[in-house]
């Protein structure tokens, strides 16, 4: 099932910092499809983002301060983002390593707000967002195939 309009509605008003649009998108997904298409949607969208910021020439360096820098955002941040895991997401994402042992409720928070943070350094226009998401969705759509 391909992702839906709705789900990358969902998105876009996460990363718009839209939360109270987001949850009442998010709330009225099918639970079934949130859990293939959004997640995959969600997932997609962050490799996207790794890629933009770090695949043409970021290092092992450039992660690490951006793991630090999304963590002092916010108490809420700092808590809830395990540097290691966060640092090991991102490198997947760029090498393909092997992540199976991380909870997958703890990758799904981990897509979330890495992407969050990479898509707010972006500061993308409107009509960035909307190509950015464009991209996501046809990624996502193939993985889903």
């Amino acid at each position: 099932m391909p992702v839906t309009d709705d789900q990358v509605a969902a998105l876009r008003a996460y990363l718009s910092d839209d939360m109270d649009r987001y949850r009442q998108l998010f709330a009225g997904l099918d639970r079934e499809a949130a859990r293939s298409g959004y997640a995959t949607l969600l997932a997609a969208a962050f490799f996207e983002a790794v890629d933009r910021r770090f695949a043409e020439d970021g290092t092992t360096a450039d992660v690490i301060e951006f793991v630090a820098d999304v963590r002092t955002r916010s108490q809420a941040l700092g808590e809830v983002i395990d540097p290691h895991a966060a640092e090991r997401l991102i490198g997947a994402a760029l090498t393909d390593e092997d992540i199976d042992d991380l909870d997958a409720k703890a990758k799904g928070r981990l897509f979330a707000v890495l992407l969050a943070g990479l898509i707010a350094d972006e500061q993308l226009s409107k009509d960035g967002l909307d190509e950015f998401l464009a991209e996501a969705r046809k990624l996502a759509d193939e993985w889903l195939g």
